[in-house]
């Protein structure tokens, strides 16, 4: 059976969070994500004169979104290394441009930099929502589990100052 690559799945992600912020922490989401990264690593290594061609980016890119799963999940059983596995894939896919991906990075620059990608993705999408969430909670009589006591209208706000305490419902 196929797996979901599409969504996060966790007992809170399932009955919490929408389907927008459960795939921002997909595998699709990720996988994908280092491949643009990759990418985006070819392109400014080609401007600093490395040599590395457009038909080899250009071939980078016409596989961005297609990962292929099952080469990656194979390559992993035998070298123990998520990054270096997606690498071999990759470059089964783009048998040109094998020799360029991921040249002279880490497993730190996809795997950080999605990291903080996703998060900044998904603060967005909280930050979008919040005058929706925070209009209901400030409506709530004396606050509500998610938001704190001291943020309704009848209650005095914290000795600390917001930045400490983060940010005010009400």
């Amino acid at each position: 059976m196929e797996r979901n690559r599409d969504g996060y799945v966790s007992p809170l992600s399932t009955r919490y969070a929408s389907r927008e912020m459960q795939y921002l922490f997909s595998d699709n989401n990720k996988f994908r994500t280092w491949r643009r990264l990759w990418i985006a690593l070819a392109e400014a290594e080609r401007e600093l004169g490395l040599h590395i061609t457009e038909e080899q980016i250009d071939e980078l890119k016409a596989h961005a979104e297609d990962v292929n799963y099952d080469v990656a999940e194979a390559r992993e059983r035998v070298v123990r290394h998520d990054v270096m596995s997606h690498v071999y894939a990759y470059g089964q896919q783009c048998p040109q441009a094998e020799g360029i991906i991921h040249l002279g990075a880490t497993s730190c620059y996809v795997g950080d930099n999605t990291d903080l990608i996703c998060l900044r993705d998904a603060s967005r999408l909280v930050l979008k929502r919040r005058p929706r969430c925070c209009g209901t909670w400030r409506t709530s009589p004396g606050g509500t589990r998610i938001c704190p006591a001291w943020a309704t209208p009848t209650s005095s706000p914290p000795s600390s100052p917001p930045s400490a305490s983060g940010p005010r419902c009400g």
